[in-house]
């Protein structure tokens, strides 16, 4: 899960979900203001392997 987390104004914050990079790529380019892409992993996400220390 992608998360575009937008400041639009001074204490104004608005924030979008995608299921696809792709799809949070693209309206990333649509929006204003100072914008932030994240990628939400989980835990027990199937696609996350364990790293060992």
């Amino acid at each position: 899960m992608y998360v575009i987390t937008c400041y639009v104004r001074k204490g104004e914050m608005r924030m979008y979900e995608f299921d696809s990079k792709e799809e949070a790529l693209s309206q990333l380019k649509n929006l204003k203001g100072c914008t932030i892409l994240s990628e939400v992993v989980y835990f027990n996400d199937s696609s996350v392997s364990p790293v060992a220390i």
